[in-house]
């Protein structure tokens, strides 16, 4: 069974998630080098405009007519200014499943848009979409985006070893790969009993200062 996510839109208190559009690009692709989003993600480096543009208008279009994912650009309400990106991949309608990933720019890391948007786009899942399970996959050492995961109401399922391949940049610029672990989380439906309270008890949202 294959299914089609709709064209839709978010909102939340601070936040409008909605699909990516080519106004986008510039801002999508100068977030899209910085260093935490090459070291943590498989993201080219350096990342072009024209590859930005490709995934706006190719990449992102193709996967959700497809049924695999749903690509949401992360705007501020007040500003409509691009703050991040929530990705649905690896989607499987037969069993209403699909694998959460998020990134948030430099300027607006430390305002726990992170954890805002991911939450909505769980409870969109879950109530609308009638999704049963939620996949998020982190590597071993980028404890923040553990800490995102967690104030979900994510649980650790377990660890796969050696299962991620994360970057590190030379002196000289060049990215080198290094090997390590993916914590493997999972979020159902009556896990987010209280999500959302314990969002609004950390002075509305978690702040962390270094993640992707």
């Amino acid at each position: 069974m294959t299914g089609t996510f709709p064209n839709i839109s978010i909102s939340t208190e601070r936040l409008v998630l909605r699909p990516l559009d080519e106004d986008d690009v510039p801002a999508l692709a100068e977030m899209m080098n910085d260093e935490q989003v090459g070291a943590w993600t498989d993201v080219p480096q350096p990342y072009s405009e024209e590859q930005a543009r490709g995934w706006i208008t190719r990449y992102a279009p193709t996967e959700r007519e497809a049924g695999r994912g749903l690509d949401f650009a992360v705007t501020e309400f007040l500003t409509q200014r691009l703050v991040g990106i929530v990705q649905l991949a690896k989607t499987n309608w037969h069993v209403r499943s699909t694998e959460l990933s998020y990134i948030i720019a430099p300027w607006a890391r430390g305002e726990g848009y992170a954890s805002e948007a991911a939450l909505a786009t769980a409870q969109w899942l879950f109530t609308d979409q009638k999704f049963e399970r939620i996949e998020l996959r982190t590597a071993a050492d980028n404890t923040a985006s553990q800490q995102v995961a967690q104030k979900i109401g994510c649980i650790s399922e377990g660890v796969l070893r050696n299962a991620c391949i994360a970057h590190v940049r030379a002196v000289d610029g060049t990215w080198s790969d290094v090997r390590t672990d993916f914590i493997v989380w999972s979020l159902l439906p009556e896990d987010l009993d209280g999500a959302g309270d314990q969002l609004a008890d950390s002075d509305g949202f978690t702040t962390y200062s270094d993640w992707n």
